[in-house]
C-alpha cells in the first residue's frame, strides 16, 4: 500500500494590485501517495505551475497571499510547509522536494558551468567536500544519460541543446534523492523524440528511487505516458480529478472532454479541429468528428490536381554551410546546416517539412526568403531566381513570400501598438493610398483573426501566446502574400490554442489562397496539416512523400522514430 507524501486542503493563492485581486489558485486539494506520479493538466494560466510555486514556497511578496495547508509527511509527521519559517524551508526546498522548471534555459545560470550548478546544490545540502561534490555530480550526469558527462561538467548551458538542459536541471532536481520531483512542463519545446526519452528516464529514475512525482503539463498525450493519476485544473479551480485511465475513458466535465478532443487526430482528416470552447458552448453534437472527416480518397485526388500544374517555387541544390573555428596548420571546415536540398512547392499545396531541433527546418525556411544568405543553390519562384535579386526586387520578392517567426513574443517589437506592428510593413509596400485605409485593413485583419477593435491601440506584451501569434499572422497577411512559411509557429501553444491557430491557418489558406511551407517538429500536426512532407535530418532531405503515405508506410528508420515518439492515449488517435 503506497501512504501519503504530501497533502494539501484548500489552497488558495491571490495577486492583488491597487485595483484588482487575481484569484490564481481557489480551494485547490490533493492528496499525493509515496512512489505513485499525480498529473496535474489545464491550460496556461489554469493555475498549475502557481500550485506547485506555493508547494516550493517560491511565490512571494506583499502582493502574493496564500491561504490553505501544504502538509509534507515524513517519520510518521506532518509539517504544514506554509507555516515554516524561510530558514526551515530551506531544508525541504531541493533537499526533500525537488523540482524542474518549464524552461531550461532561463532555469541555468547562464554565466556557470553546467558540473558547477549541480555540485553548488550538493555541497550545499549533502556538506560535501568539492572533491566529492564534482564526482557526485558527474555521477548524476551519467544517471540521466548524458554523452561525456565529464565534457558537460565543464560546459555552459548555451554549448549544449536543448534535451541536454533538460537533464541537467533533472539531475540537479534529484542530486539529494528528494521524497517528491516536481515537474512543470519538463517536455513542452522539446521534440517529440526527445520529450519520450525524458519521460521514460523520469520513470526510470522514480522507480529507482522511490520518488513521487507531480507532473504538470497542458498535453493529455504526454501525462498519460506516466502518471497514475489526473487532476484537471481550469481558471485556477480543480474541474475533475481521479484515476489517469478512468479521466480518459469516462471525462465528466466539459472542459476535459475538450481538452481531448483538442489533440490533433492521427487516423482522421477532420476539416475543422475541435476547440475548448467548442465544449464549453455546448456547441458539440455526438460526434463532430466523423461529420467532418476529408475522406482519403478525395484528398489523394487533391494532391494530384494540385501537383499536376507547375510548382510555384523550385529549390535545387541549396547548401547553407558555416565556417567553425580555425585550428592552427589545419585547413578551415565548415558546418553543413542545409546540404545538398532540392524540391517543388506547387499553387495551393501546404508542404511539411519536419525534424528534430537542428535538422536545418529553420535555415532552410531562412535562405528560401534570403534572410539567411544560401551558400550556393537556387531557389526559383514563378521563374525568378531569388538568389540573384538585387536588393530592391529582393523587397518586391518578400510582398508575395511572407514568413510567421517561431516565437510571437520575440517577434514582435514590444515598443509598437499591434495597430502599429500590421501597419508597418503595408506601407514599406505600398499597400493602399493612404493610413486611414490602412488602419481599417488592419482593423478587418485584426476581426478577420479572432481579434477586436480595441486590440489594435494595445502593446505585445498585453496578450497571451496564442494572442501574439494571431497578431503575427495578420501582420503576414497585411501585405497581400501569396506563399507564407510558417516556422513552428504553433510549436510552444497549448494543445487548445495549437487547434485553434491551426484551423484559422486553414481557413485563411482556403480564403486567400494561400500556399503554405509548415515546419514542425511534430509530425503529428504536420500530418494534419499537409499534403506533403519533406523529413530532414542533419541538413539532408530523409525522405519526401505524400502525408498519408508517409505516415502509413514510412521508408527510413528515421522517419519510423518520429512517428513512433508521437504520445498517444489508449483509445484515442
Amino acid at each position: 500500500m503506497c501512504d501519503t507524501v504530501l497533502e494539501i486542503n484548500n489552497l488558495c493563492v491571490d495577486f492583488t494590485s491597487k485595483n484588482n485581486t487575481c484569484h490564481a489558485v481557489k480551494n485547490l486539494s490533493l492528496v499525493l501517495e509515496r512512489g505513485k506520479t499525480l498529473g496535474i493538466v489545464g491550460e496556461s494560466g489554469s493555475g498549475k505551475s502557481v500550485s506547485v510555486l506555493s508547494i516550493m514556497r517560491l511565490l512571494s511578496g506583499r502582493k502574493v497571499r496564500c491561504k490553505g495547508n501544504i502538509f509534507f509527511y515524513e517519520e510518521g509527521k506532518k509539517v504544514d510547509l506554509l507555516n515554516l519559517s524561510e530558514k526551515q524551508m530551506q531544508f525541504y526546498r531541493g533537499n526533500r522536494i525537488g523540482m524542474i522548471f518549464q524552461e531550461p534555459m532561463t532555469s541555468l545560470n547562464p554565466s556557470m558551468r553546467c558540473g558547477k550548478q549541480v555540485e553548488e546544490l550538493i555541497s550545499l545540502h549533502l556538506r560535501l567536500n568539492k572533491t566529492k561534490a564534482k564526482q557526485k555530480t558527474i555521477e548524476l550526469f551519467q544517471e540521466v544519460l548524458l554523452p561525456d558527462p565529464l565534457k558537460i561538467y565543464n560546459l555552459y548551458p548555451h554549448e549544449i541543446s536543448g534535451g541536454q538542459k533538460q537533464r541537467v536541471i533533472i539531475a540537479m532536481a534529484i542530486a539529494c534523492n528528494p521524497d517528491i520531483l516536481i515537474a512543470d512542463e519538463p517536455t513542452t519545446a522539446l521534440d517529440v523524440t526527445v520529450q519520450k526519452v525524458i519521460l521514460e528516464l523520469m520513470q526510470s529514475l522514480q522507480q529507482k528511487y522511490g520518488m513521487s512525482i507531480i507532473f504538470i503539463t497542458h498535453d493529455l498525450g504526454v501525462v498519460s505516458q506516466i502518471a497514475d493519476d489526473i487532476l484537471v485544473m481550469y481558471k485556477g479551480e480543480v474541474v475533475e480529478a481521479g484515476e489517469m485511465n478512468d479521466i480518459f475513458a469516462h471525462p465528466t466535465h466539459a472542459y476535459t472532454q475538450g481538452l481531448l478532443a483538442c489533440r490533433v487526430p492521427t487516423d482522421i482528416r477532420p476539416v475543422r479541429l475541435h476547440t475548448i470552447s467548442d465544449f464549453l458552448q455546448k456547441e458539440n453534437s455526438d460526434d463532430p468528428f466523423l461529420q467532418e472527416i476529408v475522406p482519403a480518397e478525395k484528398y489523394k485526388k487533391q494532391i494530384e490536381l494540385l501537383t499536376a500544374t507547375s510548382p510555384i517555387l523550385k529549390v535545387r541544390h541549396l547548401n547553407k554551410h558555416y565556417p567553425l573555428p580555425k585550428k592552427a596548420f589545419k585547413n578551415r571546415t565548415y558546418f553543413s546546416a542545409v546540404d545538398d536540398v532540392s524540391f517543388e512547392v506547387y499553387e495551393g499545396e501546404t508542404l511539411g517539412l519536419v525534424g528534430e531541433s537542428g535538422c536545418g527546418k529553420t535555415t532552410l525556411g531562412r535562405s528560401l526568403l534570403r534572410l539567411i544568405e544560401p551558400s550556393s543553390g537556387s531557389v526559383v519562384y514563378k521563374n525568378t531566381d531569388i538568389c540573384t535579386l538585387s536588393a530592391s526586387r529582393l523587397q518586391r520578392f518578400r510582398k508575395e513570400v511572407q514568413i510567421i517567426f517561431q516565437d510571437p513574443y520575440s517577434s514582435l517589437n514590444p515598443r509598437y501598438t499591434i495597430g502599429n506592428a500590421i501597419m508597418e510593413p503595408m506601407k514599406l509596400h505600398g499597400i493602399l493610398n493612404n493610413d486611414a485605409q490602412r488602419k481599417q485593413y488592419a482593423l478587418d485583419l485584426l476581426q478577420r483573426v479572432s481579434l477586436e477593435e480595441k486590440h489594435f491601440y494595445c502593446y505585445p506584451h498585453e496578450f497571451s501566446g496564442g494572442q501574439r501569434q494571431r497578431i503575427c499572422i495578420a501582420r503576414a497577411l497585411a501585405v497581400n502574400p501569396k506563399f507564407i512559411i510558417c516556422d513552428e509557429s504553433v510549436s510552444a501553444l497549448d494543445v487548445s490554442v495549437q487547434a485553434q491557430v491551426l484551423n484559422l491557418l486553414n481557413e485563411l489558406k482556403k480564403e486567400f489562397r494561400l500556399t503554405y511551407i509548415f515546419i514542425s517538429h511534430d509530425l503529428s500536426v504536420v500530418k494534419y496539416m499537409s499534403h506533403r512532407i519533406i523529413v530532414m535530418k542533419n541538413g539532408c532531405i530523409q525522405e519526401l512523400n505524400e502525408a498519408d503515405e508517409l505516415y502509413a508506410n514510412p521508408k527510413t528508420d528515421y522517419t519510423k522514430q518520429l512517428i513512433a515518439a508521437i504520445p498517444q492515449i489508449k483509445g484515442i488517435h
